[in-house]
C-alpha cells in the first residue's frame, strides 16, 4: 500500500493547478463515503494534504508573477498589480 501512495505522491508533483483541485475533490467524496478500509483512506487523505500543499504552492507562485513591490512616499513596500502592457 504504502508503495502505491509514493506513486500517486509522486505522479502529483507534474499536475496542473486545475488537476490538483480536482483530484482533492475526488478524495473527499471517496473519504465522505466512508466505505474504504483504514490504510487505504490514511493514505487518500496524506495524498490530500499534498496536493493542498502543492496548490498552495502554485497560488504562491502565482500571486508573486502577478504583485511586485515598489517603494511607497513613506519608503515602506507596497504592492501593486503587475502591468502586463
Amino acid at each position: 500500500m504504502k508503495k502505491e501512495w509514493l506513486y500517486i505522491m509522486e505522479s502529483n508533483e507534474n499536475l496542473t493547478f486545475e488537476q490538483a483541485v480536482a483530484r482533492v475533490d475526488e478524495i473527499v467524496t471517496l473519504l465522505e463515503k466512508g466505505d474504504a478500509q483504514l490504510d487505504k483512506s490514511l493514505a487518500l487523505f496524506e495524498e490530500g494534504v499534498k496536493l493542498i500543499e502543492i496548490c498552495g504552492t502554485m497560488l504562491d507562485d502565482a500571486e508573486q508573477t502577478v504583485v511586485r513591490l515598489q517603494k511607497a512616499v513613506s519608503g515602506e513596500p507596497e504592492e501593486y498589480l503587475f502591468d502586463v502592457d
